[in-house]
């Protein structure tokens, strides 16, 4: 069974406390640190999920996740949107490009673990 996760996300900080504690789990934590190259990323990987921040360098994760849900092999991907932009017009974008979760900054280390968990399945 694969556990890859592709974590697309600028900030240092936040990318090393998702890879510990997911690395801790079993996961390959796989990153991309902006928007420019990211869709390509998630094709050449196939992670079994993408976590993918909203405010990116270059492109916004809202115009990669339109990307993923465009994509034929793509589409179907769960992808959690993790966003310090926690307004509801915000969660709203999210979820009608098709995001299969949504969590704001700050969060929980054990809800990603959690979410990361169920979004791959059994």
């Amino acid at each position: 069974m694969g556990r890859d996760v592709l974590l697309i996300e600028d900030e240092p900080n936040i990318i090393e406390a998702i890879r510990f504690v997911l690395s801790r789990d079993g996961w390959n934590v796989q990153t991309h640190s902006d928007g420019r190259g990211a869709y390509d990323r998630v094709v050449d990987l196939r992670p079994d999920v993408v976590i993918l921040d909203v405010m990116l360098p270059e492109r916004s994760g809202f115009d990669i996740l339109r990307d993923i849900r465009a994509g034929k092999d793509t589409a179907a991907l769960p992808v959690l949107v993790l966003t310090a932009k926690g307004q509801s017009k915000d969660r709203e974008m999210a979820e009608s490009l098709g995001a299969s979760r949504f969590m704001t900054k700050p969060f929980s280390n054990n809800e990603v673990l959690a979410t990361v968990r169920d979004l791959a399945g059994p």
